[in-house]
């Protein structure tokens, strides 16, 4: 079997899998026009039609679903034989696929993702951040990144053991001119920085002391969708913010940002990367795990 005729699978598969051909194309890498040639190709060579495509929709022929149900547990088996041979790699090589939250993803960047690289220099990381929870399995990826009370029950997790909290902060010139909140309630007298969710709804902050928990629907002049700007907006004296306690450590140790309401801010869950169980993983997947098992012992 020739490299072409295996993509030309993987791309019926992805196609089939995900339902739309730009999807498929996303998850391949590949433009969407440059997947429906290859598509339309396949189909001229086997001399049936695979999908019923219309300008809203994609779905098999009862040939393709046929072909799926065929060509979908032999291109398993491929992979799997080609896994067990990458798993005898003396140098670690490769691409791995991780999805992780942007906030878990800063807090182990520099740590463990680049000193991976520095050590292995022939394995290539494809790290995609997004903060939703997404089933690693089925969208492709090698490993997740999350905190350890939303890794599924049925993956293997390795803790990485960092401490990690929310923080709310301002500038020191901000909180000269306005004072400083002493109980979350007195948020509601402050101007704060809003922060937009993924799925577009606004985040309401979260507190918790002594058992008690509260959340807490704050106003301010700005409305931002990215930690980063939330820090660029506190840091000029918009308002208050609510951000990860890593993402603005360092602002804290200079001066640049002041914490408050840091009892009311409790350790978090720590983080984990999860995995399903695998035969004959490959050698730069054994790899990171060790260099991850190494980095939460350190």
């Amino acid at each position: 079997m020739t490299r072409s005729v295996l993509a030309d699978l993987d791309a019926v598969l992805s196609i089939a899998r995900l339902g739309t051909f730009r999807a498929a194309a996303l998850d391949l890498g590949m433009s969407t026009t440059a997947l429906s040639n290859s598509i339309a190709k396949l189909e001229q060579r086997l001399g049936i039609r695979l999908f019923n495509r219309t300008t809203r929709s994609v779905s098999l022929t009862d040939a393709g679903k046929t072909f799926v149900e065929r060509v979908g547990p032999a291109v398993t088996d491929i992979r799997d034989a080609m896994l067990a041979a990458q798993s005898l790699q003396e140098t670690p090589s490769g691409t791995l696929r991780i999805n992780a939250f942007a906030t878990a993803a800063r807090e182990v960047m520099a740590p463990l993702v680049l000193s991976f690289l520095e050590k292995y220099p022939q394995v290539h990381i494809d790290l995609v951040t997004e903060g939703r929870i997404v089933d690693i399995v089925a969208a492709g990826f090698d490993l997740g990144l999350r905190p350890a009370d939303l890794v599924p029950a049925d993956m293997i997790a390795v803790p990485l053991g960092l401490k990690r909290s929310n923080a709310v902060v301002a500038s020191p010139e901000f909180l000269r001119r306005h004072g400083k909140p002493i109980v979350p309630t007195d948020l509601y007298r402050f101007r704060c920085i809003r922060a937009r969710l993924p799925n577009n709804a606004l985040f309401r902050w979260k507190f918790e002391k002594d058992g008690n928990a509260l959340q807490i629907d704050v106003q301010g002049a700005i409305t931002l969708d990215e930690p980063s700007l939330v820090t660029i907006a506190a840091q000029n004296g918009v308002g208050l913010g609510y951000l990860m306690e890593a993402d603005v450590r360092e602002d804290i140790e200079a001066g640049r940002l002041v914490r408050v309401l840091e009892d009311w801010t409790p350790s978090l869950a720590p983080l984990a990367l999860y995995y399903p169980g695998r035969k004959n993983p490959p050698a730069a997947f054994t790899a990171f795990i060790q260099a991850a098992r190494e980095f939460a012992r350190e």
